[in-house]
């Protein structure tokens, strides 16, 4: 496993990684009850279309071990869910086992709230840590989490453990449009826009301009498709969302 390094970004800022962890965890402490209303409006409900394509993607299957990382409001989980059970009423096989994992209790928690699936579990947990045995799983998915963490790499060196052979991961971020227009107004919109919504739907500014910042300090999408590589994982690509605003990068187990 890669050792983590004493500094890590928090937004514009590099920060004690162990500093990281905590001001990470009240950032989501403080957005959790109002998190998907949040991503509705700073996405005008697109952030729902990018889940689907990510959901249809992955293809859950009965009888499959999937970790869902950072997924404390479950909407990545309820749709794997339901999804492998379509299959498993169509012919048969075992249930599913979705595990949602979050660093955030309060996430968690609100997730809960929300309500789940027969197949889901809720855990609170840490993606540079995972309380789960070598080898194990189907799937690892991650949605809009994996720039949260101290050290990417320590992260996808667990997914990489705990994926069996040819297991497959899934990341889904935020990422870098290509067009320079695509790439101006979203800037124009997330630095000038976001942060004011946050204030006025949530009264918490200073959560949604770092969540605005660490989008942009995290690598573009080639950078980030070789740290999977590098992590171990094969046939590693990616695909842009809305024109590269989200990505979805993908690899397997090998």
């Amino acid at each position: 496993m890669s050792e983590a390094p004493s500094t890590s970004s928090f937004g514009f800022r590099d920060v004690d990684s162990r500093e990281k962890v905590r001001l990470v965890r009240g950032v989501f402490d403080s957005v959790a009850d109002r998190y998907d209303v949040m991503n509705d409006l700073m996405s005008g409900g697109v952030h729902r279309l990018w889940k689907d394509m990510a959901a249809n993607r992955l293809n859950p299957q009965p009888g499959e071990l999937i970790l869902d990382l950072a997924g404390g409001t479950g909407d990545m989980a309820r749709r794997f869910s339901k999804m492998a059970r379509k299959v498993q009423q169509r012919r048969g096989g075992p249930d599913a086992t979705v595990m949602v994992i979050d660093y955030n209790a309060e996430m968690i928690a609100a997730g809960r709230k929300k309500g789940g699936e027969p197949e889901m579990t809720w855990n609170v947990g840490d993606a540079m840590n995972l309380p789960i045995p070598d080898a194990v799983a189907d799937a690892y998915v991650i949605s809009f989490g994996i720039r949260n963490v101290a050290h990417v790499p320590t992260a996808l060196a667990e997914a990489r453990r705990v994926l069996k052979p040819g297991g497959r991961l899934l990341c889904l971020e935020f990422s870098r449009p290509k067009a320079s227009a695509i790439r101006a107004a979203y800037d124009a919109w997330s630095f000038n826009a976001i942060p004011a919504i946050g204030q006025a739907v949530t009264g918490d500014r200073d959560s949604y301009q770092y969540l605005v910042e660490s989008i942009r300090r995290f690598p573009d999408q080639k950078a980030f498709a070789k740290m999977i590589a590098d992590a171990g994982f094969g046939r590693v690509g990616w695909t842009d969302y809305s024109g590269g605003v989200a990505a979805l990068h993908h690899g397997w187990a090998i």
